[in-house]
């Protein structure tokens, strides 16, 4: 994780305001003070150097009749060495900062006259331009060293030489502002990265918890007493306070001002809190609702790990694996095995293979039903640049484009081919059943037109039904920042609380031909324990070969009311299947290779087991031969079987002691001497039982009754 800077706040406040020029307004002030982020006063010599080689691999080249000034040949971006992540920030946000000032730190190099009056070699004019940024920043003040052992010898050289020319400097600087009519040099820019950088200022911190390692309850009395306050609204956010996201329910939100105090907060240090923006927690639990028992799921990228953690930590409840492809070099897959383990996530797998490399038939990914797509995009909806690169590890060179506000046609081309091809691979997975698409882009190139082109693509010779999209399986809100396409597409636009994002899920159609049995939908919410204790018939084998080669994709978010509907359906099937048996007349019913009798029991909360476990409603059922209806062009003839049955007695030791025995009923063919039956239960409740055996049988419970006239 990148931690914020330990000591920004100190550096800040030791930095005069009052040396800041007089006429800018409060807004200006505060888009000055922190457009840049950076802390160009106690910058290690080390940063310099590291800024300088990433601006030598990302400035803007020109023309060359353009060409004002030379940078030499270009400086291998793998040579830089970052003592640790927050050097490593550093370096990128003074060369973007630079990046974005190009022009201007071109031009001022020119009037002052420093550019042509050093003798520096054309290779040391990255490192003038970075320094030159950050002594304008400081005022043309002398920078103060903390640590003389970090001393290199250029970065001395080069800033001796900008100090003698800081009147000179000062005025080209003074000369440009007027010219551009700017109250302050970010006037400069254009209003797109204006808007951005203030975004930036503005945008809250957004951290979710790792309830492998603590639960909310205790992360919430820790916040407490650490002196937080929980609030209601994201708009009321100051001073220690944080809220909870409308849309994920792990997922906490604090002020912007606290980045500088987060890196030594303990819970951070341990991780049970991960600082991470809101569109990957949303992208998390769009996997975990699509989730179901058993089920495996593929991660296209090795980026961001804490992604991946995320997921780990949400489907830890569903015994499944999660693959992540592209992770080649064994060092880094240590080092994403390390975090996984201080995470307390134990079902993370590595692949070398890149996902487009991938083959679909990979034994090992038979299980997976869900893929989750973070493909490399623009990161046009972010507000720091630097961060987006940093966390998604994504191509240096889109800062080349992201400092002028727009990306241009030709990257953004790249990219949605690459995003398309991505796409299309993963609809050749035959046993996936749920693709999750996500993005930090605003254009559409990257958006709703690749998975428009995804939805027309056609795989040959691969079984399956076609993919549909789905609205995403999280509560979405009626605030201004989010919208809700017709499409089912769920994207946020840029604002002061959220950055841009797009979230597409695509499921598998529903293939017409398979009907989920009422059995697998018992087993269902028998392994969820919604049951409570009503007994399941097993499948046979037949049966569950069929479901798992026929098996799709049902969503885990069912609540109970879905699930009490499934039972009540199976109740009323097997109602269904019984009741004409019971109201048939016996000469014209279905033929029995068994005399049965008939009692009736409550169907409600009451089951009877056999021996092995299956109830004796499916046990019965079982023994019922197939009725097989005849073709229409086909005649049969059906005759009448008369069907004797034995006599069953009630013994009185069987009957309730308040229930009186009714007087026998007879027959031509047979006297029968019948039980009471309850006055809490209908004619209709009747069910069958087991046949007679000839064995002796225990007496049945009490709540069991008889009908005198069972088929009436």
């Amino acid at each position: 994780m990148l931690n914020p800077r330990n000591n920004f706040d100190q550096d800040m406040s030791s930095h005069s305001v009052s040396g800041k020029i007089s006429d800018f307004s409060t807004k200006d002030s505060i888009l000055r003070s922190t457009s840049s982020m950076t802390e160009s006063v106690n910058y290690p010599d080390q940063v310099f150097i590291n800024a300088a080689k990433i601006f030598q691999g990302i400035y803007r080249k020109k023309p060359p009749d353009r060409i004002l000034v030379n940078y030499g040949s270009d400086i291998e971006l793998s040579a830089t060495e970052f003592k640790d992540e927050r050097s490593q920030r550093w370096s990128y946000e003074l060369a973007f900062n630079s990046l974005k000032y190009q022009d201007l730190l071109e031009t001022i190099l020119l009037v002052s006259g420093f550019y042509h009056s050093q003798p520096l070699p054309d290779e040391m004019t990255s490192l003038v331009v970075v320094m030159l940024y950050d002594f304008q920043f400081r005022k043309f003040q002398p920078r103060y060293i903390s640590n003389k052992d970090d001393i290199i010898e250029e970065v001395q050289e080069v800033e001796k030489l900008l100090e003698s020319y800081k009147t000179k400097l000062a005025a080209a600087f003074a000369k440009c502002r007027i010219k551009y009519a700017a109250p302050t040099i970010e006037y400069i820019l254009p209003e797109t990265v204006r808007k951005q950088e203030q975004r930036a200022f503005t945008l809250p911190i957004y951290a979710w918890i790792n309830t492998a390692k603590a639960s909310i309850t205790e992360v919430f009395n820790t916040l407490k007493r650490e002196g937080f306050t929980q609030i209601d609204s994201p708009s009321e956010l100051d001073g220690y306070t944080y809220c909870m996201d409308q849309h994920c329910q792990d997922l906490l939100i604090f002020p912007p001002h606290l980045k500088g105090e987060f890196s030594n907060m303990e819970m951070v240090i341990n991780y049970q809190l991960l600082l991470q923006d809101k569109s990957h927690s949303l992208a998390a639990h769009s996997v975990k609702a699509l989730l179901n028992m058993d089920d495996d799921i593929i991660v296209a990228s090795p980026y961001p790990g804490y992604t991946i953690a995320h997921i780990s930590v949400l489907s830890s409840q569903f015994s499944c694996n999660i693959y992540v492809c592209g992770v080649k070099s064994e060092s880094r897959e240590e080092e994403m095995l390390d975090l996984f383990r201080n995470m307390e996530c134990r079902n993370i797998k590595m692949l070398k293979e890149s996902f487009t490399d991938l083959d679909p038939s990979d034994p090992r990914l038979q299980k997976a039903k869900i893929i989750l797509l973070l493909p490399r995009c623009s990161g046009s909806g972010t507000s720091d640049p630097v961060e987006f690169i940093l966390n998604e590890h994504g191509d240096t060179a889109l800062l080349q484009d992201l400092s002028q506000g727009y990306v241009s046609a030709d990257r953004l081309n790249d990219l949605a081919k690459q995003q398309l091809s991505e796409l299309n691979h993963a609809m050749k997975f035959n046993k996936v059943q749920a693709i999750v698409y996500c993005t930090c882009s605003i254009y559409p190139e990257e958006n709703e037109n690749i998975i428009s082109q995804a939805l027309q693509f056609k795989v040959e010779g691969i079984k399956g039904q076609p993919y549909r999209i789905s609205p995403p399986l999280i509560p979405l809100c009626s605030s201004e920042e989010v919208e809700s396409a017709s499409e089912n597409f769920f994207k946020m636009e840029p604002s002061k609380t959220f950055n841009g994002c797009f979230l597409a899920v695509l499921t598998r159609e529903k293939d017409p031909s398979e009907s989920v049995s009422v059995k697998d939908v018992l087993a269902r919410a028998a392994s969820k324990g919604l049951l409570d204790g009503i007994g399941v018939p097993r499948s046979s084998k037949r049966e569950e070969k069929k479901k798992k080669s026929k098996a799709t994709l049902h969503r885990s978010t069912h609540g109970p009311s879905v699930t009490q509907a499934k039972i009540n359906e199976f109740l009323n099937r097997e109602n269904s299947l019984i009741s004409p048996r019971i109201q048939q007349d016996p000469k014209n019913s279905f033929l029995m290779r068994k005399p049965t009798k008939l009692g009736a029991i409550p169907t409600n909360n009451i089951t009877m087991k056999t021996g092995t476990g299956q109830s004796y409603i499916s046990k019965m059922l079982d023994k019922q031969p197939t009725i097989v209806r005849p073709k229409s062009e086909d005649k049969i003839v059906l005759r009448p079987v008369q069907i004797l049955l034995p006599p069953v007695m009630a013994p009185l030791s069987m009957t309730p002691p308040t229930v009186k025995i009714r007087s026998p009923v007879h027959y031509h063919h047979q006297r029968w001497n019948v039980g009471t039956r309850s006055n809490t239960f209908s004619q209709s409740s009747y069910i069958l039982t087991l046949p007679l055996t000839g064995k002796s049988k225990e007496a049945p419970p009490p709540s069991v009754v008889r009908h005198p006239k069972p088929w009436h």
